[in-house]
């Protein structure tokens, strides 16, 4: 888990000591929904409007995920991989803290977090 970009030794242990068992979760981005980083959604009329993240599940880990996607987002434009791109494309699109919530999001959902959960049950 320690080599996703953003995700250290404080962040993973908290993550391990709170999901206990990973098979609870069918899919990655489902762990992604239970710490609360997924837009809200409010639909009426068959027109879906997402608004800002649903902020349920823990706050601390939460917490750790946005603040290591904006170390990311702060030293994208230090390296050129395909990841700091998309980091890079979204920035443009988007002001810099919905930027940092995308970047956790996305490393909540990496699956290889999820195998090494896995594997260490």
């Amino acid at each position: 888990m320690l080599t996703i970009p953003s995700i250290g030794l404080l962040t993973a242990t908290a993550l391990i000591a709170a999901i206990g068992d990973i098979s609870a979760f069918k899919s990655a981005p489902e762990l992604a929904a239970w710490l609360g980083l997924v837009p809200r959604q409010h639909s009426t009329g068959g027109k879906p409007a997402l608004l800002g993240i649903s902020k349920r599940g823990d706050s601390y880990i939460r917490t750790l995920l946005i603040y290591g996607g904006r170390s990311v987002v702060r030293c994208a434009h230090k390296h050129q991989d395909t990841r700091r791109q998309w980091v890079a494309a979204v920035e443009q699109r988007r002001e810099k803290n919905i930027t940092a919530v995308a970047v956790a999001n996305k490393n909540a959902r990496i699956p290889s977090g999820l195998e090494v959960l896995d594997h260490l049950k």
